[in-house]
C-alpha cells in the first residue's frame, strides 16, 4: 500500500482431519522437493546470536522509506522474549511525534529464495501501545518482497500477507490489508499498481496467517478463512509474483499525525514462520506442520533452494 524498501507428518495429520493437502511431501514433484521448506521457531538470544545470521535472518539498521521521513530503523528494536514458555521474535517501534524521536523495526530473510508454494506464520497484532498514548498510525506487517530495480520494474514482486493498521492511516479506519503488487514508481510522485482487500475490524491478538501462491492465484487466509484471491490489478496487470522474494516482517509508522504527547512504544510478535516451496497446503495443514516441528523440538529447518524465477 505504500513505498517499500529494497517459510510426511503434515500429510498424515491432514488426512486424519479430512483436509486437502495438494502436492504434499509424499506427492511432491522433483521441482518441489528441490525447492524445500523453511521453518523457524525463533530460538535466538538476539540479533547478535551467530545462529540468527546463520539461519539467513537480518535486521535493518538505517534511515529510509517506508514510514516517517528521517526515522531510524534499529537492530536494537528486534528481540526474542519468552511468551507463555516459548521464545518469540518481537519487533518494537517508538515515536515522540518527531522524526528524530521515531524508530522502526524490520526482520527479514536476506536472500530472495521464495516463490510459489505456501507461506504461513503465527503473528500477534496489537491495538494499543505497550506504553504511552495510543492513536499513532502504526503498520504491523508480514510479507514477501523483491527489490525494485527501477521505477515500474515489470519483475517487481510483493505479496503483503497482512498489513494491520489498528488506528487507520491510509485515509480509512482500522483495517487489515492483503495486497498483491504488479509494480510501483517513485517519480514524478510515488504510486503503484496493485490489488488490495481489507477487513475493517480489530485483529488484536494472535493470528494464523497463510497464503497460497500457485497457478496464477494468490489466496490469502486469516485464521483459516479465505479473505482474498488475487490474480490481476484493475488494469489487468498480473499481481502474481514474477520473481523470487524474501520473507519479511516490519513495524513502522505511516506518519505521526495521530500522535498526541510523550513517547509511545508499539510491539508486534512472531511465534513462528513456515514456507513450503511449490506445495499448496491448506491453512490447517500448514499450521499442523509447524506444530509438528515444535512438538518434536525442531526449532529451525531450511532446505530451500532458489524457488522460482
Amino acid at each position: 500500500m505504500s513505498p517499500r524498501k529494497p517459510l510426511a507428518v503434515a500429510a498424515v495429520l491432514a488426512a486424519a482431519a479430512g483436509l486437502v493437502l495438494t502436492q504434499g511431501p509424499a506427492q511432491a514433484s522433483s521441482r518441489s522437493a528441490s525447492c524445500g521448506v523453511l521453518f523457524d521457531d525463533f530460538h535466538y538470544t538476539g540479533p547478535a546470536d551467530p545462529a540468527f545470521g546463520a539461519a539467513g535472518w537480518a535486521t535493518r539498521n538505517d534511515v529510509g522509506s517506508p514510514g516517517v521521513a528521517g526515522a531510524h530503523w534499529l537492530t536494537s528494536n528486534i528481540s526474542f522474549p519468552t511468551v507463555a514458555g516459548e521464545p518469540v521474535a518481537q519487533l518494537s517501534a517508538t515515536t515522540d511525534g518527531g522524526a528524530a524521536g521515531t524508530t522502526q523495526a524490520e526482520l527479514y530473510q536476506n536472500q530472495q529464495r521464495f516463490f510459489e508454494g505456501t507461506y504461513a506464520s503465527r503473528v500477534k497484532f496489537s491495538d494499543a501501545p505497550v506504553s504511552g498514548t495510543d492513536g499513532d498510525h502504526i503498520n504491523e506487517t508480514y510479507f514477501a518482497i523483491s527489490p525494485l530495480r527501477y521505477d515500474r520494474d515489470p519483475l517487481y514482486s510483493e505479496l503483503d500477507f497482512s498489513e494491520y493498521l489498528p488506528n487507520g492511516g491510509w485515509g480509512g479506519s482500522q483495517a487489515d490489508y492483503q495486497t498483491s503488487w504488479y509494480t510501483y514508481w517513485n517519480s514524478p510522485s510515488w504510486d503503484g499498481l496493485r490489488t488490495s482487500t481489507a477487513q475493517n475490524r480489530s485483529f488484536d491478538g494472535w493470528h494464523d496467517i497463510v497464503t497460497q501462491v500457485s497457478g496464477g492465484h494468490v489466496k490469502y487466509y486469516l485464521d483459516g478463512v479465505l479473505t482474498a484471491d488475487h490474480t490481476t490489478d484493475a488494469q489487468g496487470d498480473p499481481v502474481y509474483p514474477r520473481t523470487s522474494m524474501s520473507i519479511d516482517y516490519n513495524l513502522w509508522f505511516i506518519d505521526t499525525a495521530g500522535h498526541t504527547n510523550g513517547t509511545s512504544t508499539y510491539a508486534e510478535q512472531v511465534d513462528w514462520t513456515y514456507y513450503a516451496g511449490n506445495q499448496v497446503l491448506t491453512p490447517a495443514a500448514a499450521v499442523a506442520q509447524a506444530a509438528t516441528y515444535r512438538n518434536t523440538g525442531t526449532a529451525h529447518v531450511d532446505t530451500v533452494g532458489t524457488c522460482g524465477a
